[in-house]
């Protein structure tokens, strides 16, 4: 089996990993062009590209797959299967057949949920309490095709956007080597034909691309919805708040973690987006032995334990560390507008 591996992100490697040592000839790895950067130093290499250079891989990074002279060259490559993960192109029916049995592609949902550019995302912003991987055999549709394998795993409270991908990478390898080893019986592109499970259209939901905006933390939402957005959103685009210091005075934070705690917020009169700290928080410590952090937040339905967040400029800091420089403020509080927030609105739809 000749192949072309096709991939871009970290989730691509370790699959790519084990075909090569699995002894699959690798005909050439193709990833997308380095992003253009004005400064002195520019971005890292992706991590596939960085991974082919460190195993004397041929590599290619062309600007379009789709273009004709491309799609002609992948032809000339003569290989047998295209494996593509993470590499983020759409490939056309032209440049699919291309290859003697078309491609494979490793998505990380259980198709056909969450079909796009976030399925790992997607799966914790929407409460999933299972996430794995899907092996199709690819059509010109966006993760459309037939499913020729699947595993899956539990979802923890505590899985970030990272540590989940980061695992669903590794639970992909056999499934890539499955795969691969099913297409190796077929002579041809129509031998292929009826291989894997059709995906039920009626199921599909969508997992788009996340946009930076998407981070800032809007408090006039329940805990648990915030608390998904955090881990969902790490690393990137992460979350972020604009906190009220004084009438007129802001401070930007970046907050990488919460912990939700259901809670009667009304009943205490506090209002979404407060914070709570210093003598407030230890009376309402008194009573009530869960509240154990030293600072928190409150949401419509409970309250947001923050311990840590990183001031505009500074360092990532303890909430201990923020409220010796901070606490001098009687009433901070996290500024935000009821309903606006557009990725919370869609999770109450999914």
């Amino acid at each position: 089996m000749r192949l072309i591996l096709m991939g871009t992100g970290p989730f691509a490697v370790p699959s790519f990993q084990a075909l090569l040592q699995k002894g699959y000839p690798i005909v050439h790895v193709v990833t997308r062009p380095t992003a253009s950067f004005a400064g002195k130093k520019g971005p890292p290499p992706s991590p596939v590209r960085q991974w082919a250079i460190e195993n004397s891989l041929p590599l290619s990074d062309p600007l379009s797959i789709n273009n004709p002279d491309t799609i002609q060259w992948l032809a000339d490559q003569h290989a047998d299967l295209l494996v593509v993960c993470d590499y983020g192109q759409i490939l056309s029916r032209e440049a699919l057949s291309a290859a003697k049995l078309g491609g494979i592609n490793l998505h990380g949902s259980l198709l056909p949920r969450h079909r796009g550019a976030a399925p790992v995302q997607w799966s914790i912003l929407s409460g999933d309490s299972t996430a794995g991987v899907s092996i199709i055999h690819m059509t010109p549709a966006l993760d459309g095709g037939p499913v020729l394998c699947q595993l899956s795993t539990e979802i923890a409270s505590s899985d970030t956007a990272a540590s989940l991908e980061s695992r669903l990478s590794h639970i992909g390898v056999q499934s890539v080597l499955e795969a691969v080893a099913l297409l190796e019986t077929k002579r041809s592109l129509n031998e292929c034909i009826g291989l894997g499970a059709l995906q039920d259209n009626s199921l599909v939901t969508k997992a788009p691309r996340l946009a930076k905006e998407n981070g800032e933390l809007n408090l006039h939402y329940p805990v648990q919805w915030i608390d998904r957005l955090v881990r969902g959103l790490q690393p990137w685009p992460g979350s972020f708040a604009q906190l009220q210091l004084t009438e007129g005075k802001s401070l930007r934070i970046i907050i990488p973690e919460v912990s939700p705690i259901q809670w009667d917020v009304a009943a205490h009169g506090l209002l979404p987006g407060e914070l709570i700290y210093g003598e407030p928080l230890e009376k309402l410590q008194a009573a009530d032995s869960r509240l154990t952090a030293s600072l928190y937040a409150a949401a419509v339905d409970g309250l947001l334990a923050i311990p840590a967040l990183q001031p505009a400029g500074k360092k990532l800091m303890s909430c201990e560390e923020f409220l010796h420089g901070y606490s001098r403020f009687p009433s901070m509080r996290i500024s935000s507008v009821p309903g606006s927030h557009r990725l919370l609105n869609k999770l109450s739809c999914t």
